[in-house]
């Protein structure tokens, strides 16, 4: 007997109904987790996240075992907490890291069908190694790309192990070997070595996104230090430039390049204003570089995140910003990675954004922005 019992948006099913006493299996439509019963006898109000941990679930979970020892199953608020907020965290260091982020990004969602549309293609992605780089190297593993994707080293590397686990676990037939480069990319050089090994390695480029920022909070345009603008526009333009520049040669008609601006480019963000001012030249640079190319057959579009659980939070911003990323959206959360990264596969799938380029496409909470 398949018992579901609902409540608080999650469904809660018994994965063996012979075994009351071991595990079950709870989900919302979009974070699949697991919770372990430790003891057939007793009251159960703490539990144990596997595969992907949640950040919308901060109910309270109570499991009891009746007369015939078959449980019954009790989810409530109580005590009610805002489920769209994150538990407050920081960290002090740039670029943040994933592995230590509570609750962990989702990066893919665990009931995702691919349908090998990035098949025989190659990719280059770059900060690859979190957040919607990652989500976007193992969507296009899972889609049949060969993937290759930078990180910087000695600050990203568990999560670049991490990342190139995922891939390998998702490459599908014909697909290489996934490739982690090291690089920091704000320098042309760099990214002409980075091009240069990818073409080495798997000998042509089909799809170009790039992808790694790096953001500092301040309260006044005063306090912005020319070393620290030189370094956020070296990082999230400049490498734009650079990378294109060098990968052109090595891409034909049909491929595809995409670009991560952000929300911030429409509305604007006093915060994080050098930051800001690079996402709206990524705008610029998408269109302008969209006609440069269009008769070479090559797409350029981008995507305009609003806010994604990704180590970028905790590393730029204060506990209490962290806790209430996204709340003040229309949807009154922040996005997954896994919610961003189809805007990617989307436009890097030719035959179904042909007649895209030169186009941002908004993945951002129901925000109105203008275009």
């Amino acid at each position: 007997m398949l018992l579901n019992f609902t409540a608080c948006g999650v469904i809660a099913v018994p994965i063996n109904d012979t075994s009351p006493a071991t595990y079950f299996f709870l989900s919302d439509i979009t974070h699949p987790y697991q919770i372990h019963v430790a003891s057939s006898q007793q009251h159960v109000n703490s539990f144990y996240l596997f595969q992907n941990q949640l950040y919308k679930t901060h109910c309270s979970i109570h499991i009891y075992f009746n007369p015939t020892n078959f449980p019954s199953i009790i989810l409530s608020n109580s005590p009610k907490m805002d489920t769209s907020k994150f538990p407050p965290q920081t960290q002090k260091t740039q670029p943040g890291k994933e592995h230590v982020m509570n609750p962990l990004p989702q990066t893919i969602h665990a009931d995702y069908n691919p349908a090998n549309k990035l098949k025989g293609k190659v990719a280059l992605v770059t900060g690859g190694d979190s957040g919607i780089g990652r989500a976007v190297c193992v969507c296009f593993a899972k889609e049949g790309a060969t993937v290759a994707f930078t990180y910087v080293k000695g600050h990203e590397d568990r999560d670049k192990d991490d990342t190139l686990k995922m891939l390998l676990e998702a490459k599908t037939g014909g697909a290489d070997d996934p490739l982690a480069i090291a690089a920091d990319i704000g320098f042309d050089e760099n990214c002409k070595q980075v091009v240069e090994l990818v073409v080495k390695e798997y000998g042509r480029i089909d799809v170009l996104v790039n992808n790694a920022a790096e953001q500092h909070l301040t309260n006044s345009v005063e306090e912005i230090t020319q070393q620290q603008i030189e370094r956020v526009f070296a990082t999230n333009i400049f490498s734009h430039f650079f990378l294109v520049k060098h990968a052109l040669k090595h891409m034909k008609e049909g491929s595809s390049i995409i670009n991560s601006t952000s929300v911030n480019a429409y509305n604007g963000n006093p915060e994080a204003l050098d930051y800001t001012a690079t996402k709206g030249a990524i705008v610029a640079f998408t269109r302008g570089l969209s006609q440069q190319v269009t008769n070479r057959g090559i797409r350029v579009n981008a995507v305009a995140p609003g806010p994604v659980w990704t180590p970028i939070q905790p590393a730029t911003k204060s506990g209490e910003l962290v806790q209430k990323l996204g709340c003040e959206l229309p949807m009154k959360r922040a996005a997954q990675p896994s919610e961003i990264a189809p805007c990617y596969l989307f436009l890097a799938t030719h035959q179904d954004s042909s007649y895209f380029t030169g186009q941002v496409l908004h993945p951002n909470g129901g925000e109105i922005v203008n275009a």
